[in-house]
């Protein structure tokens, strides 16, 4: 009998989609039907962004809040495996997946299902993770597996190089630093998770519930950076209420909020920053054990 896969995204920038196209390439046969269909919000959203709409999307993307998106249509209720591809915003999956993963149709569609996730990303999606699990739990899902794609540039050089083309679109080198984004070859890399999960499927491996892409390096967790994501995370709460309190979407009341808190973060990016890999580096040996085991945790359930 023939295995149906489906595979759900929103890709705003293009970059996850590219991903997606190759995870799948090797993927469908004689013996495997793909379905690839996008969350496809009834306002979409910009690329490149407008400055103020960037910022403005914050503290829904904080809160969870979702949006209107457009039901699926031609889609089936059986699938052997879905697989959800999505980037993070503000430490929590895009506005578009998240407004999904709260619909009623998730809820027929993943229930009792496994489901693999899909990351990419600057560098921080931990918690974005540890929120879409807890989504996939509330949705009746079977989440056996989790690939994580990040930014070639680190953390410091994506502090500019994101940015830069989220609000241009160029992700060329530039000065000294390296390309925006995935590295090309990692996207072409992405195509084995595919090869995998095409043999597991014909021996019926997902029925299991076990990983599939374990030892592919699938995710490989930065644990020096785990504390100061969940530090971002509640700054970015408290931020997140201020601007909602300051007025509706797209209002003036925002846009006075939003610009003392760049203000704000440009000031952390050249003063706590800086300070913050000092006190990281100086920490480690002391914490090494420590950040091994919420390295292990997190990469769960695909492991490196």
């Amino acid at each position: 009998m023939k295995k149906k896969v489906l595979v759900l995204y929103y890709s705003q920038t293009g970059q996850l989609k590219r991903v997606i196209d190759s995870f799948i390439k090797d993927l469908p046969d004689s013996d495997i039907e793909v379905d690839l269909k996008p969350i496809k919000p009834k306002r979409d959203y910009p690329f490149p962004w407008p400055f103020y709409q960037f910022f403005d999307e914050f503290p829904e993307s904080v809160y969870l809040d979702g949006c209107e998106i457009e039901e699926i249509e031609d889609i089936d209720k059986d699938y052997d495996l879905v697989i959800i591809g999505y980037t993070v915003w503000y430490m929590a999956p895009s506005i578009p997946i998240t407004a999904f993963m709260k619909s009623e149709q998730a809820k027929k569609i993943l229930k009792d299902k496994p489901v693999i996730t899909l990351i990419v990303c600057r560098d921080m999606w931990v918690l974005a993770q540890e929120k879409m699990k807890e989504m996939l739990k509330n949705v009746g899902a079977i989440h056996i597996d989790n690939v994580a794609l990040t930014d070639r540039g680190g953390s410091v050089a994506s502090l500019v190089t994101l940015p830069r083309f989220l609000w241009t679109g160029r992700k060329d080198a530039f000065l000294f630093f390296p390309p925006a984004g995935i590295d090309e070859k990692e996207i072409e890399r992405a195509s084995r998770f595919g090869k995998r999960l095409k043999e597991a499927l014909k021996n019926d491996e997902e029925k299991i519930g076990e990983p599939l892409l374990k030892n592919l390096g699938a995710v490989n967790v930065n644990g020096k950076l785990i504390a100061t994501e969940k530090i971002a995370n509640r700054s970015f709460k408290v931020w997140g209420k201020l601007i909602k309190m300051a007025g509706p979407k797209y209002s003036v009341g925002r846009k006075v909020v939003i610009t003392i808190y760049f203000i704000f973060l440009l000031s952390l990016i050249f003063t706590v920053v800086p300070l913050n890999i000092i006190i990281r580096k100086v920490a480690y040996p002391f914490q090494k054990e420590k950040i091994k085991a919420m390295e292990e945790y997190y990469e769960l359930p695909s492991g490196r």
